[in-house]
This record gives structure tokens, sequence and C-alpha cells, in this order.
């Protein structure tokens, strides 16, 4: 059985990851907080759901776990989007956004653990996102959750080979409903696709395809990576 699991499974890039997988023939265990999102997922592409929310440790912990005794992946889609210049974000942003993003991913691998060693070759893949490498200004406490969660990939991918690979991917802004306050507005999103050299904001399914890839055994020699799926915006200078 191919069970992947998929944390934060009813969000845009979740859900298209979910839906790409079981495409695929996977078996996806979806968890998130919608217990009626959950549901229609479920009933959708199949496979099982369970209802947790990230910044709940035991209540994460048994999700995870009802996955079953074995998993050949998993994928942590939590994240936020959180932009505030630095005079203006408090302790509780910072707090918050490394909880969802870093400590979240930390606490499913850790629980995950004996289902993906279980498995004897197993798949990790978490997010972060352009602003890492980057540098956006207002992107301070996403940009510091975000690093935390591609030095924990680094370290997780070290001790866990080889039987368990372990990799992120990047996106740039991907027009999913956590962005819609930036993508909500044609006018901005123009703006903004116009940064990147491909000319277009991220689809949702352009990052899915990348984690799918990443989760099955085509990336078999790839670990410790951070994948760019951002049209260019990373490393491109079109213009000057």
């Amino acid at each position: 059985m191919n069970t992947i699991i998929i944390i934060g499974a009813t969000g845009g890039i979740g859900s298209a990851l979910s839906r790409r997988l079981a495409s695929s023939g996977s078996i996806i265990h979806a968890i998130g907080r919608d217990a009626a999102k959950l549901a229609a997922l479920t009933a959708e592409i199949g496979g099982t759901s369970a209802v947790a929310d990230v910044t709940d440790r035991g209540p994460l912990e048994a999700a995870i776990k009802s996955a079953g005794p074995t998993a050949s992946g998993l994928a942590y889609c939590v994240g936020s989007i959180n932009l505030k210049p630095v005079s203006r974000i408090t302790d509780e942003d910072v707090e918050r956004d490394f909880r969802l993003n870093a400590l979240g991913a930390f606490q499913s691998v850790q629980f995950a653990l004996p289902a993906l060693k279980a498995s004897g070759s197993a798949s990790v893949v978490l997010f972060s996102t352009v602003a890492v490498a980057q540098g956006f200004a207002s992107h301070a406490s996403i940009g510091m959750a975000k690093g935390a969660v591609e030095g924990l990939m680094l370290s997780l991918a070290a001790e866990l080979a080889p039987k368990i690979r372990v990799n992120c991917v990047a996106p740039s802004l991907t027009k999913t409903p956590l962005a819609a306050a930036l993508t909500g507005s044609e006018q901005m999103a123009a703006a903004i696709a116009a940064l990147h050299p491909l000319q277009r904001l991220g689809e949702a399914d352009d990052v899915a395809a990348a984690a799918a890839f990443l989760l099955s055994p085509d990336s078999a020699w790839i670990t410790g990576q951070v994948i760019g799926v951002d049209g260019g915006r990373s490393s491109l200078r079109t213009k000057g």
C-alpha cells in the first residue's frame, strides 16, 4: 500500500497534491482542520482522513498515527502569509508563524517517523518560500519561520538517510485561497506577476507537480534540496 500523509490537505496546494497523487494510485491520508472539506475531498479521491489543527499537538499526533503502520510519504502543506513591516510585528505574530510553519512540520515528521521507517523507503516534502533565498521587505516573520523549515529539512535529510529522503519546495506567490488578499485584485496580481521572468503567478498545480515528483520513486536520488517553483524569480533577472 502506497499511503501518503498530506497535512493541510484541504488548502490550495494540499488539495491539488492530494488529487494528483490519488490519480496516480496513491492512497491519501488527508489531515486538515475543516471536517466538511475533508469529507468532500475524501469522497472525491478516496483514501482516509482525520481532523486536526497543527497547533494542537495531541490531535495532530493522533491524526498522523491513524494513517496506519506504514507510510511511503509525508507532505506538510501548511503555511501562512503574514506581511508586516518589522516595526509592527508582534511576538505573537512570530510565535504563530513559527508554530504553523516550522514546529508543526517538525512534529509531523516526528509523529510519522515510525510509519515512514516501516515502509523501507519513504519521502518527506516540506514547504518554504522564495522569500527565504531572495529576501523581501515586510517578510521578517514568515522569512524566519520558513528559513527554519529549510534548516529542518537539511538536518532531517542528513539524519534520516538513506531510507527516508527529505526535500523542500519553495514557491513564489501562488494563486490559492491563502494568498487571496494579494491575488484578488487584478491590478496587484498583474504587478506581482510582472516581477517574474515567466510573467505569471503560480497555480496550485504547478507547486503540486513538483511535490508529487519529490514524493515519487522518480526522485529516488534527490534529498536535502530546496526546489524553487517560482517562475524564475529567485534566480533570474530579465532586465537590467
